[in-house]
């Protein structure tokens, strides 16, 4: 089983108590884990799969508590780095039209320095990016792109997850695209949520999406549309892979609790090369992402919610 280096931001989220009102009207939050790359780690740990963290918080309460959260979760964080800037918070509400409300305090998270000894670990292995926060400067970008070079040049299988956050790239939305492209363009997987794959491809079609991404270079691709399933596109075509009816009750965490699993499959095969060829075998393990994801969104909390081998073979 080959290891899965997952690299990004690990952050709290203070979640409003009373949605339906903006962040000047919240009074009370609910202290969460938060993060994409650290929900993907723990997905993929609770699976029974080898994940590493590589990210950067405080040498405060906050980093403390998010370490343990991964540490518990079986995630291996002695990659993990602490400085003396606090933790990254964000603040999120949802106003009563259903916006998110959303106040960003960075903080530790783009302070990561890059550690070369992790190129030997990121050789043959699995590098799985995140780019929530690791495009907005500092450290973590510097770091975030030495680290994708590493894997480029250590026969690593490479996987991306833009989560694009609007909130974060109001009206810089080409810059982000710009910054994104040449991970697109070196991808062996990338997951793309229905508006993402729009941003960066310049499409609205989604079979146009997918073709202009695959000619950029990612060579699988995969479109998450919650409850209708997953477009799953490669050289061999495109089919629409179906999810499972359940009943949402909070959907933070299932586009993880998809790339952790699909990531956690294929670092089970031998040869990672022979999915490229494959998209039935690629059809079965998108299939069971998506029950990953699904079943992610029944309870609360995204890291709590994921599921283990028998709850994903239970289904």
């Amino acid at each position: 089983m080959k290891h899965i280096i997952c690299i990004g931001e690990l952050l709290i989220d203070f979640v409003a108590e009373k949605q339906g009102s903006d962040l000047s009207k919240a009074e009370v939050f609910v202290k969460k884990p938060g993060g994409a790359p650290a929900n993907v780690a723990c997905a993929i740990a609770k699976l029974g799969g080898s994940s590493k963290f590589v990210g950067c918080v405080g040498r405060d309460p906050f980093g403390s508590y998010l370490l343990e959260v991964l540490r518990q979760n079986h995630v291996d964080i002695s990659l993990a780095q602490r400085v003396k800037t606090f933790t990254t918070l964000a603040f999120v509400s949802l106003t009563e039209d259903g916006e998110r409300d959303f106040v960003f305090s960075r903080g530790a998270d783009k302070e990561l320095s890059y550690d070369p000894e992790l190129k030997k670990t990121i050789k043959g292995n699995m590098l799985h990016l995140g780019a929530a926060t690791a495009l907005l400067g500092g450290g973590l970008e510097k770091s975030y792109g030495r680290y994708f070079f590493d894997a480029l040049t250590q026969n690593a299988f490479i996987s991306f997850d833009p989560n694009f956050r609007g909130d974060l790239w109001l009206g810089e939305e080409e810059k982000f695209i710009k910054k994104c492209m040449p991970f697109i363009e070196k991808a062996d997987l990338g997951k793309f949520s229905l508006d993402e794959a729009q941003l960066l491809s310049g499409k609205t079609d989604l079979n146009e999406c997918c073709d202009v991404l695959h000619e950029l270079g990612t060579k699988i691709i995969t479109v998450t549309m919650g409850e209708k399933g997953t477009l799953l596109s490669t050289k061999e075509g495109k089919r629409i892979v179906p999810s499972i009816p359940v009943t949402p009750v909070d959907t933070t965490g299932a586009g993880d609790a998809f790339i952790g699993c699909l990531l956690f499959q294929i670092s089970k095969l031998k040869n990672t090369n022979e999915i490229f060829s494959n998209i039935d075998l690629l059809g079965q393990m998108v299939e069971n992402a998506n029950k990953a994801g699904a079943i992610t969104t029944t309870n609360y909390g995204a890291i709590p919610s994921l599921p283990d081998q028998k709850q994903l073979l239970g289904i």
